[in-house]
């Protein structure tokens, strides 16, 4: 039996993670061991060059690294190439939160990722009479039990501890658990090192510290405090806090933030390098959907940022930003504002590799303003309502423009997929290399 050196007081908070989700659901689907199979997770329709969006633990302890390109895997090494089935994962993760409910009231549960949630488990062990370790481990068993994704554990005496337990402790477990209260955080974490797998940590912050010889947590809580507010502004109380194991949020701060302003965004990367004009097919099609969105959602706005990123990868892309004269969400209106910036930003000397734009500042659709020059505005308004509910019928693909069908477009091929990656409806069969 492990022996636990934590002592849990008052709160008690885990942070469970799928263990390379993606790939061990495929693995779950194939009636295959997730911890021992050689299964790849990647769109090969996109070149082999595509990005692998999970490698099973099999892989990665023969060296293949979590997110690398599919021809970054060594030729000697058989595994099985899986096609991404969005809609599949999705379902798990609903069975999933399915099986917390069972235990847990939803205002305890917070959904991180599709892989990765925060429980505030403080009310239930004296419910369920357990300690911290085995309701965890109950939860944890009945997930595989029940649909066969293995997880690891991080249990804290508060919400940071909890996820620098699953992120940095678990891994040495032979359990995939791990535990941290302040004390033990201090006793073993202190000089661990990069100070980068620390959560909310970054290169850029791990770089200034550096500056002032500080490479570890025990550097940070020995610095002098006014120093660090004159460096890191307001930021330096979370850093000082977090390096003592200090963290005053709260699951109740969590479900009660709400955000002060909004925005909606859209990005994708594009199958291969396309020139200037046939970037401009995609980014209409994208603004189209976005202002239906927008719609959906009955907001409006009056500034947008467009934004692309190169094929040869130099410099940092490219970046413009514009005002309409109006408040609105009509497509008419905001197209051609939108085009005229994004052709004085772009450099056309090179592909375009990602295209991305973003609605700012929104406000409540009934908030619109329009000029005396905005004409039709009631009746264009009600064709993208009547457009909407064709597609929300139907499925997105009901009604398309002549723009869709464009050898260069990609909004008919995007509409069958969930967050950029195929959902698996017309998945092909099982590939094995």
């Amino acid at each position: 039996m492990i022996r636990d050196d934590v002592v849990i007081k008052d709160r008690c908070y885990f942070v469970i993670d799928m263990k390379s989700f993606f790939a061990s659901v495929e693995c779950a689907e194939r009636g295959l061991d997730p911890m021992k199979a050689k299964l790849v997770v990647a769109d090969e329709t996109r070149g082999n060059k595509t990005v692998c969006l999970a490698v099973s633990t099999a892989l990665k302890k023969c060296g293949v690294k979590n997110r690398c390109r599919l021809y970054e895997i060594p030729k000697n090494i058989d595994f099985i190439l899986a096609p991404p089935r969005m809609k599949k994962y999705i379902e798990y993760a609903s069975n999933i939160y399915a099986i917390y409910l069972k235990y847990i009231d939803k205002n305890d549960i917070h959904v991180y990722s599709i892989d990765e949630c925060f429980i505030d488990a403080s009310d239930y062990l004296a419910l369920y009479k357990m300690t911290a370790r085995e309701f965890a481990e109950k939860l944890t068993k009945e997930i595989y039990d029940t649909l066969h994704i293995p997880s690891s554990v991080g249990v804290g005496t508060n919400m940071y501890l909890a996820k620098i337990a699953l992120d940095i402790t678990a891994k040495s477990a032979p359990d995939r658990l791990g535990m941290l209260d302040e004390a033990k955080f201090i006793r073993t974490l202190s000089h661990h090192k990069p100070l980068t797998d620390f959560w909310q940590i970054s290169v850029g912050t791990v770089s200034r510290l550096e500056k002032y010889g500080i490479t570890d947590m025990a550097g940070i809580r020995a610095f002098d405090e006014d120093l660090l507010y004159k460096e890191f502004g307001v930021n330096a109380e979370l850093l000082i806090d977090h390096a003592w194991g200090r963290e005053s949020c709260e699951m109740k701060d969590i479900k009660s933030y709400k955000t002060r302003s909004r925005s909606i965004s859209m990005s994708q990367i594009l199958p291969y390098n396309y020139t200037y004009e046939e970037a401009v097919v995609v980014l209409k099609e994208m603004l189209q959907e976005g202002c239906y969105q927008l719609s959906t959602l009955g907001f409006s706005t009056q500034t947008a940022v467009v934004y692309v990123g190169y094929g040869d990868n130099k410099g940092s892309g490219s970046k413009g930003s514009v005002r309409f004269n109006v408040v609105t969400n009509l497509y008419s209106l905001m197209a051609q504002p939108i085009l005229d910036i994004f052709s004085k930003v772009v450099d056309r000397k090179q592909f375009v590799r990602k295209i991305g734009f973003s609605f700012g500042a929104l406000v409540p659709e009934e908030q619109e303003q329009y000029d005396f020059f905005s004409k039709n505005v009631a009746k264009q308004k009600n064709v993208v309502k009547s457009v909407i509910k064709l597609k929300d019928k139907y499925g997105k693909n009901a009604v398309l423009k002549g723009l869709d069908l464009n050898e260069k477009a990609t909004q008919k091929e995007r509409n069958e997929m969930i967050g950029g990656h195929r959902s698996g409806e017309k998945s092909e069969d099982v590939k094995k290399r």
